[in-house]
């Protein structure tokens, strides 16, 4: 019963997206809006990359690496030259998530959902506030439209992004703060359709966060049961 819902559920969801989508394309392509076809190509394989990650689906990372592709190509159009850096070392996260994911785990088998170390998110954060000064120095010397922000969400994508290859539960929480800022800054910038997919993963983030959450504790729960089946045997 619970299982027919959930499929259901990405049903409506798969249709949504693929209504959704031939509809912007139609728009660009007729230019009925002022989008780019790269920029509507870009928002179709975020939402569906951001999906599939809230669902625990290997194949986000290729769809992944091609909405970076495409943002390439948007954020050098819009002079945003740190967002573009970024999503060419998204790519290359990619391959590595890629990998990480099918062989992460114990004995190279699939890596499960983890928690972050204390001791690592404040090597995270340290990393964090010195790469942010650092690059909003050199983006105010090449005229970047936003040297803080631009710095600043590059910095904490690259954070979120690392911790998303390594399948930690908390990358949902850097990601839903990074969102609130990148609406903001694209809709600032003219990229309204940009801003819209930003608002959107926001609430596919949450999702996310919920949907991982599940897989944490029933984790859990069947470590429970190998331990207590050993103690049986014993």
């Amino acid at each position: 019963m619970k299982k027919t819902k959930q499929n259901k559920q990405n049903w409506l969801v798969t249709s949504i997206m693929a209504a959704v989508s031939l509809t912007l394309i139609a728009l660009s392509y007729f230019k009925v809006v002022p989008m780019s076809m790269t920029e509507v190509f870009g928002f179709i394989t975020g939402a569906t990359c951001v999906w599939l990650v809230a669902k625990d689906n290997i194949w986000n990372w290729p769809i992944g690496i091609a909405n970076s592709i495409f943002y390439v190509i948007v954020f050098f159009n819009a002079r945003l030259f740190a967002d573009m850096s970024l999503q060419v070392i998204y790519i290359i996260l990619g391959f590595m998530g890629w990998y990480w994911w099918l062989r992460g785990g114990e004995n190279k088998t699939r890596l499960k959902v983890l928690k972050v170390s204390k001791k690592e998110v404040v090597t995270l954060l340290a990393i964090a506030v010195v790469s942010t000064f650092v690059m909003m120095q050199y983006l105010t010397k090449i005229n970047d439209s936003a040297p803080f922000l631009d710095a600043l969400t590059t910095v904490m994508s690259l954070v979120a992004q690392y911790m998303l290859t390594r399948k930690y539960i908390e990358n949902w929480f850097v990601w839903l703060s990074v969102d609130v800022i990148y609406v903001g800054l694209y809709a600032s910038r003219g990229l309204y359709l940009t801003s819209v997919l930003y608002a959107l993963f926001f609430c596919m983030c949450l999702v996310g966060l919920k949907e991982w959450r599940k897989l944490v504790t029933k984790k859990h729960t069947e470590k429970n049961l190998v331990l207590a089946e050993k103690g049986q045997n014993v």
